[in-house]
């Protein structure tokens, strides 16, 4: 591993982490369901990069259940994202047009 990749990772994980404990600080203070989705998105996000870490690693374990030949959690994760998102979004614009 170059030193590039090493760098990449690391600021994957910090990062990743970081979002993931202000998304966690958030979720104890509301009870908004937008905002708790948002948080659930973010805390997928993080599992996400510590699986693909895992991956690049040889340590990831996941790939006995496979669509094809996508193993499964490489398919739920990225979805399970942007479903999440797809549902905060939609709920707040749905709160935007009935207040109008």
């Amino acid at each position: 591993m170059d030193s590039g990749q090493t760098v990449f990772i690391l600021s994957q994980l910090v990062l990743g982490a970081v979002a993931a404990l202000f998304a966690i600080i958030l979720w104890s203070k509301t009870r908004d369901i937008a905002w708790m989705l948002i948080v659930i998105g973010t805390i997928v996000v993080y599992i996400e990069i510590v699986h693909s870490i895992l991956g690049i690693f040889g340590l990831s374990g996941g790939d006995f259940f496979s669509i094809g030949s996508v193993p499964l959690v490489s398919f739920v994760l990225p979805s399970l994202r942007m479903i999440s998102f797809i549902a905060a979004f939609l709920i707040m614009i749905i709160r935007q047009f009935r207040q109008k």
